[in-house]
């Protein structure tokens, strides 16, 4: 099971794009309230998530989906559990997939020491040990990071191909008339 945490500000266009194209390439994943039931997007658009924070099973744990957006990240980070999640992720070779502001998450937790990582500008401090990369969207093993919004398709299709469906996410990515992944 994925999980795509929700916290109040996040991005819409970060969250809800990618869990669209994963549900539609047939891979499980549940958007997580971390906040509460309803949670607040930076535009003010609201959402009912599928499962309250105390129900994330890690033991039955694919990986954890955090998208960006400002004070979305920073509630996301304040939250321990969030945290707990990602260290499980890193520390069990699971996939961690964060975008636009979100990468300041395992940065600030040590975890992008050596790995290409990419953010919405602004945010590289945060990366600490990371290796820049120029493309919008990037993976480096089990970790998948984008600079923003606007590079929420290749996001998506990296995190659809990282579960080893690379013909699911260009069958997907082709379906919705997307024509450039770079």
């Amino acid at each position: 099971m994925l999980y795509l945490f929700l916290a109040d500000g996040f991005e819409e266009t970060e969250a809800l794009v990618p869990l669209d194209l994963i549900r539609r390439a047939g891979i499980p994943v549940l958007t997580v309230g971390v906040t509460g039931e309803s949670v607040a997007g930076a535009h003010h658009i609201c959402v009912r998530s599928d499962i309250p924070m105390e129900d994330v099973d890690l033991s039955d744990c694919a990986g954890v989906i955090l998208p960006g957006g400002m004070p979305g990240t920073e509630n996301l980070y304040a939250d321990t559990r969030v945290r707990d999640a990602v260290t499980f992720c890193a520390e069990n070779n699971k996939l961690i997939a964060c975008i636009c502001a979100a990468p300041i998450i395992p940065g600030r937790m040590g975890l992008l020491q050596g790995k290409q990582a990419v953010c919405f500008p602004g945010f590289e401090a945060e990366l600490t040990g990371r290796i820049a990369s120029d493309e919008s969207a990037v993976r480096d093993g089990s970790l998948i990071t984008a600079k923003g919004a606007g590079c929420v398709f290749p996001f998506a299709a990296k995190i659809i191909e990282s579960l080893d469906r690379k013909e699911t996410a260009d069958s997907v990515i082709r379906s919705i008339q997307y024509t450039d992944l770079t």
